[in-house]
């Protein structure tokens, strides 16, 4: 089975030590989660593949995605599928040196946070604009989302105007921050303030 081992720093043929089919994320879509053994530097990795169709009567297990060690660019999976494929996707375009796709890609995502946000939203701008009323982003946050939608429109948009490595790689940390910023780090404060909050009902 084919993953990407750290260590080889490439995709690497492993030897499969063992497996438990099941299906987290609820997808209806039959998958499995394997041990595998890198063929060149003998490390253990671990990874999940899913079943694909390769012909009218055909199916094979498709390569595993390394979910340990953890990636360096994992994206947590409490960002919503309409935001959080757009991140995965401006990471493949960074590091193909798609800078401008990376970009654009980058601005649907924080377009994707704000359709979740509010479904009616119909342009970036105006969906930045709503969650810094609605006290969801801060001043800081909402600036960074400017930035990002200012270049997103270099990349979308026929004009001589570039989108460097560097830019794409800034652009692609604020995409990011943003999203864990309104998705992970919010949810993990508002539980912290329900635990204290429960803690202080309590009986001693």
């Amino acid at each position: 089975m084919i993953t990407e081992c750290p260590s080889c720093e490439a995709k690497v043929d492993c030897t499969e030590k063992g497996e438990v089919d099941l299906d987290i994320e609820d997808t209806g879509v039959p998958n499995k989660y394997v041990l595998l053994q890198c063929k060149v530097c003998h490390r253990p990795l671990l990874g999940v593949t899913e079943l694909i169709q390769t012909g009218t009567d055909s199916w094979e297990w498709d390569a595993a995605t390394r979910v340990w060690p953890t990636p360096e660019d994992a994206i947590d999976w409490s960002i919503p599928e309409i935001a959080r494929e757009s991140l995965v996707e401006a990471q493949v375009c960074f590091k193909a040196k798609a800078y401008q796709a990376c970009a654009v890609m980058c601005g649907r995502a924080i377009e994707g946070l704000c359709k979740h946000h509010d479904a009616k939203i119909k342009t970036l701008a105006a969906g930045l604009k709503k969650l810094k009323v609605d006290g969801v982003i801060d001043d800081r946050i909402f600036n960074w989302g400017e930035a990002l939608r200012a270049n997103r429109n270099l990349g979308a948009h026929a004009t001589t105007a570039k989108v460097t490595k560097e830019d794409a790689r800034d652009l692609l940390d604020f995409g990011l921050a943003i999203c864990e910023y309104v998705f992970v780090l919010n949810e993990k404060f508002n539980r912290f303030q329900d635990r204290r909050a429960k803690a202080s009902l309590s009986p001693l």
